[in-house]
């Protein structure tokens, strides 16, 4: 049975981040544009799989005969907020022939040696192509901050070099959806106790999600910083709430699609004779 809950048409405008914006006073248990419930969500996101895997391979088609258009998903947030969840979940609809998965790690000696730019440059995805960053350069301007690993004037260098980058991104013909899932610390107490619980999940746990929850608050210090200075036009920021995992994949399955809508995709148009070919087909 089809959900008869509905999302708000335009999500992207409702998550995004405007003026004023205060990741303090975002409820991160909330549901905005949702009128329905965890059953409704999911029955949401099953239906419009579909639709989102149309686009994903209308997108990869056009890009067969020239065109340039692709997408990059940056996916932002504290540990347990349920980046994986929106890979398997909203990602997992679309061919896997189709995405670039990149999730960045701590920089090897190489990478170092480098801008903090240089490793990403490489991972960017190709014409046709949808990219997903499972952290990202942001991390250069958040854990660098937090743990003074960089200056107030490298800080401030890095969030130029990152819209400079993003600038020339969509300039390139992508389309970049930023989005930082947003929860609680409670709830992220809550998550990381049901890892320990479960067998299944223990091996998810590290006492380096433990080390760095003592540092919340600079952290959503360092997320409201990084959120002002790098919010433009052309790669503006989404907060999701993600205290509800349902809701944080039904939103990103939103601005995904409405990503991909945006962007006027078109099927190929043939270059041969269509009834010709289907008469040949028909004599074979």
């Amino acid at each position: 049975m089809a959900s008869s809950a509905t999302f708000d048409d335009h999500p992207s405008k409702l998550l995004r981040v405007g003026k004023g914006f205060s990741l303090e006073q975002l409820d991160p248990g909330s549901t905005p544009g949702f009128d329905g419930d965890k059953l409704d969500g999911e029955q949401l996101l099953e239906e419009l799989d579909d639709k989102l895997a149309q686009l994903q391979e209308k997108l990869f088609a056009e890009s067969r005969f020239g065109g340039t258009k692709r997408l990059l998903l940056i996916l932002q947030a504290m540990d347990t907020a349920g980046k994986g969840g929106i890979v398997t979940h909203v990602m997992g609809a679309m061919n896997p022939h189709g995405v670039q998965m990149k999730s960045f790690k701590a920089p090897t000696p190489e990478e170092k040696s480098y801008d903090f730019l240089w490793r990403i440059e490489k991972e960017v995805p190709a014409a046709g192509m949808v990219g997903v960053f499972d952290r990202s350069h942001y991390e250069d301007v958040l854990i660098h901050r937090v743990h003074r690993w960089a200056s107030p004037e490298e800080l401030e260098r890095r969030y130029q070099a990152i819209n400079e980058f993003e600038a020339r991104q969509t300039g390139a013909g992508t389309k970049i959806v930023k989005v930082m899932l947003h929860i609680s610390r409670d709830e992220q107490k809550e998550r990381l106790l049901a890892r320990l619980d479960d067998t299944a999940k223990q091996w998810k746990y590290s006492g380096t999600d433990l080390k760095e929850r003592a540092f919340w608050a600079d952290y959503m210090d360092a997320y409201q910083k990084a959120i002002d200075k790098t919010n433009t036009d052309h790669a503006p920021w989404h907060v999701v709430p993600a205290n509800r995992k349902w809701f944080a994949r039904i939103a990103v399955q939103q601005l995904l699609l409405e990503a991909l809508e945006s962007m006027e995709l078109q099927w190929p148009v043939p270059e041969f004779d269509v009834d010709l070919e289907r008469e040949l087909v028909q004599r074979s």
